[in-house]
């Protein structure tokens, strides 16, 4: 019986093998296969690595010699062990490249998935390891994301071999078809040979199926009537051949055009299409359905293993690609009428490929970090997981044995989601692999960092809230202004007075302003680079302005399009899967670390440090982010949920970060951990048996067992964790312990510590009071429950007062609400100066001593970002004194109908009504006039219901 994968060559079509893995470059394998199947190429990828490496031992050998060599980091042992077997592979196939004069016998190698959004690393990484390499009949593999066409074009003129992957929608096909012509067209304006250069172009194929079967199920669904589900079920498993054959009869259309053949002349080869994930994902369907229906010239099909045999056993031949063309269009036709529109499809498809590599990609070099770590002759211990008193060891010993009940560190570091609530947290854990993308920017950073000191900058102003600007805020506090660096300010405020004092600060001609949101879209962040884009203009003018300007978001946001559109002097990308407030390892913190003169590269040794002593590979009661967390996780559940942050002088800035990460990851379903930051140390017996405390401190302090209030503590029985730093440049590693441990925490917990669903709350209701304002030119009317001289007081309903006869009676009746295991939260929309905060802080430590309840303050907006999920998704057992302000100077925000002043007006009025429609105890104290008088009235009024 004749071999069909081996009668495919009669059709013109070349089969490629869609693996790699050592133990089969052997001739008994590709040799074998080469001779007995017509195999003409190979493809890998990152997943494909992944299983390779990680899964046997058969590259432990290799991976145990490289791992002696301190010049290579983990991902450069990846690439030593991938290079070599790409090329022995090349060199087997190098047979098949001469017999079909270089129109087969490729191997594929793929540049970094957490390039995919950046062109010039992207062609950096391409031209490396096209050298490394070192075979013509390599193709290095780029995806063909809108950043990936220029930088195919580019390595295409320059004679690297280039195979797109990726592609999943006409329209991408086509952009990476011109790129293709446009590489050719200019090798031949200079001279140069075209029939050196080759080119596929890899259409993935089953994965469009998976999703459009996917949302055709979700319109049959509400079909109650067979006969309306007839028609919609006729389209399943008929879209990705479809859009194939379609993109087929495009490229036929292409070389035949007069431009294509006056190349072809010249020697150029076509770029041909590749049929990329041709395994089926549906049982239901043919297990060969992608190879048997897209068989045709001029092609290439590339096979998985699985799928290689089954075709070999069962595959049959005809001339399918160019059958139905005009059924096909009918189809998408037929698809798009339903509301499935193709670019849509192919969109979402494009960000689910980055995913998957990416996360293979991270798991690829997580296996390989453990794998060196358990190879080296005399592995590094483990980084100190703290000191803990007795009580808190009893609680971790029981965290810990939770967290290995739920399968542990090994699932983390598989990206498990049943750890949690198995609703795709995986998809939030790109910070994992962090480091490893990070390593590529060191040098760029700090190329860029040297550039803005030649060119004579003196501050870098950072405009951003929440995850964008606490890690650099920590940064700033820890490390100051370093010599011959520029000063690194962060504004995350939209009060009008905070932001003059900042622009008093600087010289517009001498700063840089980074603009940092993820989403591209963050409110706050937005309309201050409105306000200082418009000062820029007019005191630098348009062109010279964009050279101010940096902007740090995801790919695809506003954000970039703004940049982009405005001549932004750079474009930081951060990574789709890491969520704000784990970005501190990320472009969101290291950008600005590097600008600001840190030696990122000693921060990630330190963080690297932390990852391998937080891996699967070490005990649990020896591994910090794992212990920590776990002793959280249980302590709160246990109902000591209030963790009171205790820094040392130096660490000051750290409180506010750890306060958005445990807050925000943990505060939900009614449960949290409540972080009590800047809150000073009180005697011990002020405390109920809701408190833990966490102390952080510096080598350079007195050790912490020295500490006579940490020792009253453990005395009393209250759960002490101690954590020192070595120096400065541990914060690296501290930021990646708390990550892991807030991780954990939530499993133990059993929430999802990634998300924050109720943030978005807050942000609805400003938005449609600032919607209102636009519109009429003021706020909805609202009536004050009482008032008193400058002070007015807005309350939530459930406060019971028969007689108001003055503002001590107010908040005697607020207080007086107070139960145990209550905390006390002040949320002030004011500047966040020297003096206010003094003054709320004196208010907040009299009700911490009179009622011996955890206290908070909070600065708005900023606190939105962090405590407010766990003011709203955490218990109900917060009482709120929110405190607004008649702002004495507003500033317009340009381009819009409203106002700095009526933004943070919107913000205030939108909490409140959310905390109260929650049912939370709240009152709102408003002061006109002078805000210092109206403050000492206030605290005088609090003391008075305090007794």
């Amino acid at each position: 019986m004749s071999n069909p994968l081996a009668k495919l060559a009669d059709f013109s079509q070349s089969v490629w093998f869609d693996n790699v893995r050592r133990g089969w470059i052997a001739p008994e394998g590709i040799d074998r296969m080469i001779r007995e199947d017509g195999l003409r190429g190979v493809t890998s990828n990152p997943a494909i690595f992944e299983k390779a490496i990680v899964s046997g031992a058969e590259y432990d050998a290799q991976i145990r010699e490289l791992s002696a060599r301190d010049d290579l980091d983990v991902k450069g042992i990846y690439e030593a062990l991938a290079i070599r077997d790409i090329q022995n592979v090349a060199d087997h196939l190098e047979p098949v490249y001469r017999s079909t004069n270089g129109v087969d016998g490729y191997v594929s190698l793929e540049v970094s998935p957490y390039l995919a959004r950046d062109t010039e690393g992207t062609m950096r990484e391409a031209r490396r390891l096209w050298k490394a390499v070192g075979r013509p009949n390599l193709m290095i593999k780029v995806p063909g994301t809108p950043e990936g066409v220029p930088a195919v074009r580019r390595l295409l003129a320059e004679g690297i071999n280039v195979n797109v992957t990726l592609l999943f929608g006409i329209g991408a096909y086509e952009a990476v078809a011109r790129a293709h012509m446009e590489a050719l067209e200019e090798i031949a304006g200079r001279g140069g040979d075209l029939s050196r250069v080759a080119s596929v172009a890899s259409f993935f194929v089953s994965r469009i199926d998976t999703l459009v079967d996917r949302l055709l199920q979700g319109h049959i669904d509400r079909f109650k009537s067979g006969a309306g589900n007839a028609p919609l079920r006729s389209l399943m498993g008929r879209a990705a051949i479809a859009n194939a054959r379609i993109a087929y009869a495009g490229y036929r259309e292409r070389i035949a055009s007069p431009r294509w053949e006056a190349l072809a002349r010249r020697g150029a080869r076509p770029q041909r299409l590749l049929w990329a994930s041709t395994g089926t994902k549906d049982p239901a369907y043919s297990d060969v359905l992608y190879v048997e229906e897209l068989i045709g010239p001029d092609t290439v099909t590339t096979i998985p293993e699985a799928t290689w045999s089954a075709y070999r056993d069962h595959g049959r031949l005809r001339s399918s690609l160019e059958e139905g063309t005009d059924q096909a269009r009918s189809t998408i036709e037929k698809l798009a009428e339903i509301g499935i529109d193709m670019d849509e499809v192919a969109a979402q498809l494009l960000e689910d490929g980055i995913f998957l590599f990416v996360d293979a990609f991270d798991k690829l070099l997580s296996g390989v970090r453990w794998k060196r770590k358990a190879m080296r002759s005399s592995p590094a211990e483990p980084m100190r997981s703290g000191d803990l008193s007795e009580s808190a060891v009893e609680a971790a010993s029981r965290g810990i044995a939770e967290w290995q009940a739920r399968g542990g560190t090994t699932q983390l570091w598989k990206r498990d989601p049943s750890l949690w609530t198995g609703r795709r947290e995986n998809r939030w854990l790109g910070w994992l692999g962090a480091l490893d993308s990070a390593r590529e920017t060191v040098i760029e950073l700090a190329s860029f960092a040297a550039d803005l000191r030649k060119d004579g900058f003196t501050h870098i102003l950072l405009l951003g809230m929440g995850g964008s600007s606490l890690a650099p805020e920590v940064l700033r506090k820890l490390f100051g202004r370093l010599d011959g660096s520029p000063e690194l300010l962060i504004l995350d405020s939209v009060d009008p007075a905070q932001i003059e004092s900042f622009s008093s600060r600087i010289e517009v001609g001498r700063t840089i302003f980074i603009v940092s949101s993820k989403s591209g879209t963050t409110l706050e962040s937005r309309i201050l680079m409105e306000h200082f884009w418009s000062r820029a203009v007019a005191a630098l003018g348009a062109a010279e302005a964009g050279r101010h300007f940096i902007a740090i978001t995801d790919p695809g946001s506003k954000l970039e399009a703004t940049a982009r559109a405005n001549g932004f002097r750079k474009l930081f990308f951060g990574v789709a899967t890491i969520g704000g407030r784990f970005s501190a390892l990320s472009p969101f913190g290291l950008v600005p670390a590097a600008v600001m003169g840190i030696d990122i590269d000693r921060l990630l040794a330190r963080a690297e440090e932390m990852l391998e002593s937080c891996g699967p590979g070490v005990p649990d009661d020896r591994n910090p982010g794992v212990l920590l967390g776990a002793t959280l996780g249980r302590l709160a559940l246990d109902g000591r949920d209030k963790v009171t942050i205790v820094t040392s002088h130096e660490l000051t800035g750290l409180g506010a970060w750890l306060e958005q990460l445990l807050a925000e990851s943990t505060g939900k379903q009614g449960r949290a951990i409540l972080p009590i930051e800047d809150e000073s140390l009180a005697p011990a017996i002020l405390y109920q048996a809701d408190r833990v405390f966490v102390d952080l401190r510096l080598g350079t302090d007195p050790p912490a067992g020295e500490d006579p209030a940490l020792a009253a503590l453990e005395n009393a029985g209250h759960p002490v964790i101690s954590l020192t730093l070595r120096d400065r440049e541990d914060l690296g590693a501290e930021f990646l312990r708390w990550e892991v441990a807030a991780a954990v925490a939530g499993s133990i917990m059993g929430i999802d510590p990634f998300d924050q669903p109720d943030v978005e709350a807050a942000k609805v209701a400003a938005r449609e009071l600032t919607a209102e304002f636009e519109k009429t030119g003021a706020f909805p009317d609202e009536t004050p429950a009482f008032s008193q001289g400058s002070i007015d007081l807005y309350v939530d309903p459930g406060i019971a007062m028969s007689s108001a006869p003055d503002l001590a009676s107010w908040m005697r009746a607020h207080l007086g609400r107070i139960a145990p295991g209550d905390y006390f939260a002040i949320l002030a929309f004011l500047e966040m100066n020297g003096r206010t905060w003094r003054m709320l802080q004196a208010m907040r430590h009299a009700v911490r001593d009179r009622r011996r309840i955890a206290t908070s303050l909070g600065f708005g907006p900023r606190y939105l970002h962090s405590t407010g999920q766990a003011h709203k998704g955490g218990p109900n057992t917060g009482l709120f004194l929110m405190v607004t302000c008649d702002d004495a100077l507003d500033l317009p925000v340009p381009g819009e109908g409203i106002t700095f002043s009526a933004v943070k007006a919107a913000q205030a009025r939108g909490d409140l009504a959310v905390l109260a429609s929650r049912g939370r105890r709240i009152i709102r104290a408003h002061i006109h006039g002078d805000l210092g008088a109206g403050l000492e009235t206030l605290d005088s009024a609090v003391r008075a219901a305090l007794g």
